[in-house]
């Protein structure tokens, strides 16, 4: 099994709340980078997202910059109104059509982190109103990455857990405090297991 290289994390109506209680149960010293696509209108512009995010988290929070590098234990935020994807090494950002009406997409993301880190992919959904991210967690669970999903009786719009979950690519459906533990559970045991 791989180390997780990179988390990714994707969320819509109620999101803010939901990452914000992930994010707050997050250690100080949590290694993987953390990639957000919180779908946002166009008319919430600036890092407020970035900024709302950084006042709960232990880990600096930060909106991307195009060709930003990938550092440890550092949350990258999707800009408004661009779709992010991820390198190797860097995150790109594109404004390309909408993808189920959103920009930035989740599924984007998650597709992009599974092409670029395999099973080293750990994908998170968490509440929202429709049925991006489904696609992308079917493609990081086909590329032997980790998905876990949101409980719907935990979510505020519980129609994006819920596809995920009838389209069978979860591997884990947690309530928000358990998502965090198993962010936390996974990394710690690769890092135990090191030599």
């Amino acid at each position: 099994m791989a180390g997780v290289e990179l988390v990714v994390v994707g969320s819509s109506w109620g999101g803010l709340h939901a990452l914000g209680r992930v994010l707050a149960l997050l250690p100080a010293d949590f290694q993987p980078p953390l990639a957000v696509a919180q779908h946002r209108t166009q008319d919430i512009a600036g890092d407020g997202l970035a900024s709302s995010l950084a006042a709960v988290s232990p880990l600096p929070v930060r909106e991307v910059d195009d060709k930003d590098e990938l550092r440890p234990g550092t949350v990258y935020v999707a800009p408004a109104d661009y779709h992010l994807m991820v390198e190797r090494s860097h995150f790109e950002l594109s404004v390309d059509a909408p993808v189920a009406y959103s920009r930035p997409s989740i599924d984007v993301l998650f597709e992009s982190a599974a092409d670029a880190f395999r099973d080293g992919v750990v994908g998170v959904l968490l509440t929202g109103a429709n049925a991006d991210g489904t696609a992308g967690l079917r493609r990081i669970r086909d590329f032997g990455g980790t998905t876990l999903v949101q409980d719907p009786h935990t979510a505020e719009r519980p129609e994006m857990p819920e596809s995920a979950i009838r389209a069978g690519v979860a591997d884990r459906v947690l309530p928000l405090e358990g998502i965090a533990a198993a962010l936390v559970g996974r990394t710690h045991r690769l890092r135990s297991a090191a030599p």
